[in-house]
Formats: structure tokens, sequence, C-alpha cells
């Protein structure tokens, strides 16, 4: 089964960058504050890979039985046989409830299935389960309810993921400017486009067209991580930082966005 995979300015004020907290050399270095006081610190990046294991989420004390059912699904749904896939999947949630991963694999085996019904019903569970997201979750649910609700065309969410099934980056190009044409509306097709063109005005551009589309939470971290870098190049340090630090401590953030966020501040504090 092919599965989705789904990373200066010394002052002191709030949302900048500072070199120390206080006259204590030994405090420790605030990288971050914000507006109501809460601080990110260089320690509090140490390590920050921009990556977050998802399968991880409720796994604590998973029987190796449901664990085998599992890895069996996801060998026969790459062997091609959905169905079984299915039902082995649906077998290992019954055994670890707690476990996003088996419900999250249902749904896109119900996606390839074209059971657009059901791959919504097992995403909604997934966040559910998993509301600071679960892979490409948020994306899935937010874009298959938006074609629920006839506002986007019935097949989008489909569309979208042969970006993921393309390696080629000019055909990648291709098919998400298309998709931007066709779907305007549709934000993680702009947050593709800008990742494939190397102009920053172009990219900055595209960036804006996705915040602009109603974007899931997802798709709004990535787009707003990528102008913060747009930003970073362009001179504007303090806005970049600014807004990286922003969706570093929003406890609304996503578990990819928090993480991605962190490992460019890292980066920004490593180069300075």
């Amino acid at each position: 089964m092919m599965m989705i995979r789904c990373l200066f300015t010394l002052a002191v004020q709030a949302g900048l960058l500072v070199a120390f907290s206080g006259c204590d050399r030994h405090e420790p270095k605030i990288v971050f504050r914000s507006p109501d006081g809460r601080t990110l610190t260089a320690k509090d990046l140490q390590g920050a890979t921009g990556t977050f294991r998802y399968e991880i989420v409720g796994s604590q004390d998973l029987s190796p039985e449901a664990q085998q059912l599992h890895e069996q699904a996801r060998e026969a749904g790459s062997a091609g046989d959905l169905s079984k896939a299915l039902a082995l999947l649906q077998q290992a949630s019954s055994l670890a409830p707690q476990w996003p991963y088996p419900v999250y694999d249902q749904a896109y085996t119900c996606l390839l299935m074209k059971d657009a019904d059901n791959a919504r019903k097992w995403y909604q569970k997934t966040v559910e389960m998993s509301p600071r997201g679960f892979f490409t979750a948020l994306t899935a649910l937010d874009t298959l309810n938006r074609e629920h609700e006839g506002t986007l065309p019935q097949g989008t969410y489909l569309a979208f993921l042969s970006l993921e099934w393309t390696d080629d980056a000019e055909k990648r190009a291709k098919i998400a400017r298309e998709l931007t044409h066709r779907v305007p509306e549709f934000a993680p097709a702009w947050q593709q486009l800008s990742s494939l063109v190397e102009d920053d005005t172009e990219k900055l551009a595209l960036l804006k067209k996705g915040l602009a589309a109603r974007p899931d939470a997802e798709t709004k971290g990535m787009l707003e991580i990528n102008k913060a870098l747009i930003l970073d190049r362009q001179g504007d340090h303090e806005g970049a930082v600014r807004l990286l630090g922003q969706l570093a401590l929003d406890p609304q953030s996503t578990f990819a966005t928090e993480h991605m966020a962190k490992v460019t501040l890292a980066e920004f504090l490593k180069n300075r």
C-alpha cells in the first residue's frame, strides 16, 4: 500500500530574538517572546529535527498481534489486495483502539477503493484520536468534507495525491499548476506549487494565494513556515522570527508545524 508521509535581531522586545533574558549570563537564551509572555529558548530548540513520529501516537502498550496485523495489512495493500488490507486493519484497530495508525490506513484504503464516504469517516476518527495531526489526515479530511459539501469538485483530493505518486519534479509542477487553475480555492495545491518554483517573488505570491484559500491547519502551517523563510531571505529577519515563534508556541499548531517551526528557528540561530 502506498502510504503518504508524509521540516536576527538582538533586541529585548516581544516577538524578537533576544540575546539573554536579563543580565545573568547563565539564564537561558531567549529566541522568541510572545506578547502574552511565553518564551521559546535556545534550549527548547536543541535537537529539533523538523520531524514527528506519528506512528508513536497512541502506541503505548501495543500488543504484538496488533502490530503484526497492521504490518500484514500494509503488505496486502502494497500487493493491491485492498479488501484484505481493510479487513486486517479493522482487526488491528479492534486490538489497539487508542492507536490512530490502523484507522488512518483504513481511511486511505477506502480512498483508494473510491469509497469517499467511509474515507471521510475514518479520517474524521483519526483526527479525533490525534487532533494535532496524523500524517495527512487533517488535509484529507478538510478536502473530503469540502468535496462532500460541494465547495470543492469531487475527486480533488485524489487528484492532489497524484502529486505524491509522481517523482519527476517537472511533472509534479505541471500537475500542481493545472490543479491551481482548475481548483483555485484549494490551498494544498498552491502550497505544493510554491515548493516547486525557484523565484522567491513568484513563490511568495503563490504562498499568499494559498493562505487566502481557506487552508486546513496543516497546510496553513506549512505555508506560513515557507513564508517565513522567504521573509528571512529578503532581509526581514524580525518578521520571520516572529512568525516562526508564534507557530512554535501556538497550542493550536499541528505537530508538523510546531516541529518545522522549531527546526527553522534553530537553523536561523545557528547561522546568525
